[in-house]
Formats: C-alpha cells, structure tokens, sequence
C-alpha cells in the first residue's frame, strides 16, 4: 500500500516525523458516501498492511491520528486505536494520520480550550503564548513541518495544519496520491534542499 511505500522511502531518508493528509472534515461532509467508502476502506487495508509488516516496528513508529475520528466506521475506528495501542510505547519517529481533519477546526477547537481553562482559573490570559497554544491543538507533538509535499495537481494547501505550516516550503507534485513515485519524493526533497529558509526574517 502506499503509505507503507512512502513511509520506508522517508525513513531510509531519516525523516522522523511523517503526517499524510488522509482525509479532510470537507471531505467528510461533502463526499458522496461511495467516495468516502472507498476512501475509508484504501485506509483500512493501508493500516492493516502497516500493522502486518516490519517497518512500523523495526523502526519503532508511533502511529497517532487527528481529527474527527469519531466520523470513522466501528471496524475502523477499533483498528486505529489497534495501531495506537501497539505502537504507543516507541518515542524516536512518529506517523500522524490527518483523518476527518481541519486546520480550521483545530484552531477553533484550540481557543475553545484555552477560553475554558481561563474561566476555570487554569491559566493566566497574560501568559498565552504560541506555545501554550500549541498545547491546545489535538496532538501537541506535531512539530512545525519543514515541507509539505501536495499531490494531484493541485496548488493549495487545503486546510492543512495550518499553525504547523507557517513556515514550510510548498512543494506540488503533479502525481496523484496512488501513483506518487519514490522520483516524485526525491525531486520534492532537491527542490527543499536548494531554497533558502527565512522563517519571515
């Protein structure tokens, strides 16, 4: 499957923390359900397949997902929380699966918390910073992202991770998702290589 596939090309790369966009909350609510059965069961093979083969555990990845999980069918639901339960215990590299997500959302749902927590007395409003936001967001351990590889062709970015890609490079990859090659990869990681990195300075 293909997250199997590009998750061996990144770490042989050494590319500890990977975050594949699976599905978006405007996915969820906009798809036909025979697009989203099909989508959902690509997933479920492509966790089973993770699961049953080598790389997740030799490479001790932690598996972790964000989003509205909740959207999920039972089955599916039990074999993620399968694949987070299994792989809870590694630390050094991390694949988080984007499913029924929005970057949107996430900054919504981050400020409902924060508000929460200063009505409840938890926090002083004068010591919010950005990293006491990014304690909010679903899973605090997705890093600000380096380079975020868009496929299909198309030239946005898709309310991804928003917060986290502030500062990334873009790369957009004419290939789709199914047929992205190990090249694609390669020639995404080139173009990294030769920008200059500001970080708005």
């Amino acid at each position: 499957m293909k997250i199997k596939e590009v998750l061996g090309w990144l770490l042989h790369l050494g590319v500890p923390n990977v975050t594949i966009f699976v599905l978006s909350s405007e996915n969820c609510s906009k798809r036909s359900r025979e697009e989203l059965n099909i989508i959902l069961d690509y997933l479920k093979r492509g966790l089973s397949d993770l699961l049953q083969d080598e790389i997740i555990f030799d490479n001790q990845v932690r598996i972790k997902a964000i989003g509205n999980v909740d959207f999920l069918p039972e089955e599916l639901k039990d074999l993620l929380k399968e694949s987070i339960r299994r792989t809870e215990k590694f630390k050094d590299r991390l694949l988080t699966l984007a499913i029924c997500y929005g970057g949107r959302q996430e900054i919504v749902d981050a400020a409902k918390r924060i508000a929460r927590d200063y009505k409840e007395g938890l926090i002083d409003l004068n010591s919010v910073n950005e990293e006491t936001i990014r304690k909010y967001f679903y899973l605090n351990e997705v890093s600000d992202i380096d380079l975020v590889i868009r496929t299909s062709g198309e030239i946005r970015i898709s309310n991804f991770l928003l917060w986290h890609i502030a500062y990334s490079e873009l790369y957009f990859c004419d290939a789709y998702w199914p047929d992205f090659r190990q090249i694609d990869l390669w020639r995404a990681i080139r173009s990294y290589q030769r920008r200059k990195r500001n970080f708005g300075s």
